[in-house]
């Protein structure tokens, strides 16, 4: 925050926030070798409820660049 990268908005009083999970895999070779490992933000849409909160749904995304000036601060602060 102290970068003005994101805002933090306070949630409505009527709404209730959908939770998430990180997902891992393994992504392999065809010779069953380790090609990569990949991770996913996923939403935990069973917490929704129809007509209440179910088309109020955000995607967090972050650009490279951001990550790319957090993991350099990291750096430089040691």
């Amino acid at each position: 925050m102290k970068h003005d990268i994101w805002d933090l908005i306070p949630p409505r009083s009527q709404c209730h926030p959908v939770g998430c999970k990180w997902v891992f895999r393994v992504k392999r070779k065809p010779d069953s070798s380790i090609d990569r490992f990949k991770a996913r933000l996923v939403a935990k849409g069973y917490n929704q409820h129809p007509g209440l909160d179910y088309k109020e749904t955000s995607n967090p995304v972050v650009k490279l660049a951001i990550i790319k000036i957090i993991i350099t601060i990291a750096v430089l602060n040691g």
